[in-house]
């Protein structure tokens, strides 16, 4: 049997308990807040609800416009998004795999932090992993945003030119809208990859230090999605207030 193989059959001797559990509790931490958001998004007022309910709106106006220009720029500005975090994506993941050849040079630079631990070569073989793991799955949903945001011109292109009834393109409107908010499901899933990304990162510090970073991450985006100032914007409260913090303070 190759050395290789024999070494990686050995995994429960290089993970420790410690990363295990780390891992374990970032995992299940991202898997639950995914439900969880699209659970509480549905009871109480959330960014993708409020912004569902503008893209109703959206598409109801475009009906109305005789001409369809600024449908489509904006159709083409969520796109533009879509695309430049998938080419990104894929630049992060050249980067991480070329960074497997240099585990050792990696290694020495971590090893002179603060409170980082030592690793073995196939631990930091795993971390880099579980990273190209997380921006894999990330160029996915953003890849697929960008085709979801392709149907949403199409469906914009096949709305009649000034219906004399909105009620003859309902089906377009409604096509139109829940296409852009499945899109946008997308991207902000692929989106939410960055940000558990920089919790994974923390593991080649310390595996304590990636649970404490999850717990963070987890706590910035629910308070974005559901107790942000943007959010009272966009529902319509609070304006006068939100615009006064703006100004003072703005980091959500």
């Amino acid at each position: 049997m190759p050395t290789e193989i024999q070494e990686y059959l050995t995994l429960g001797q290089t993970l420790t308990p410690h990363d295990v559990y780390a891992v374990g509790f970032f995992l299940a931490a991202w898997i639950f807040y995914a439900y969880f958001s699209a659970w509480y998004g549905r009871r109480v007022p959330s960014l993708q609800g409020v912004l569902d309910g503008l893209r109703s709106t959206w598409a109801l106006r475009m009906v109305e416009r005789d001409n369809r220009m600024v449908d489509v720029n904006i159709v083409r500005n969520l796109t533009r998004s879509s695309q430049f975090f998938a080419s990104t994506t894929l630049l992060i993941l050249g980067a991480l795999i070329a960074l497997l050849g240099y585990v050792q040079r990696a290694a020495d630079v971590v090893a002179e932090l603060p409170f980082a631990i030592e690793a073995s070569h196939r631990l930091w073989d795993i971390k880099i992993l579980l990273l190209v793991g997380i921006f894999v799955y990330a160029f996915f949903k953003f890849s697929w945003s960008i085709r979801q945001f392709g149907f949403c011109s199409i469906v914009v292109g096949a709305v009649p030119k000034t219906p004399k009834d909105a009620e003859e393109c309902d089906k377009e409107v409604a096509s139109l809208s829940l296409l852009v908010s499945y899109a946008s499901g997308s991207f902000n899933q692929g989106l939410r990859s960055y940000y558990f990304a920089m919790a994974a990162l923390s593991w080649f510090l310390h595996p304590w230090l990636m649970m404490a970073i999850t717990v963070w991450i987890v706590r910035v985006l629910y308070a974005r999605e559901f107790h942000s100032r943007t959010l009272e914007v966009l529902s319509g409260g609070g304006i006068e207030i939100a615009s006064v913090r703006a100004s003072r303070r703005n980091w959500r």
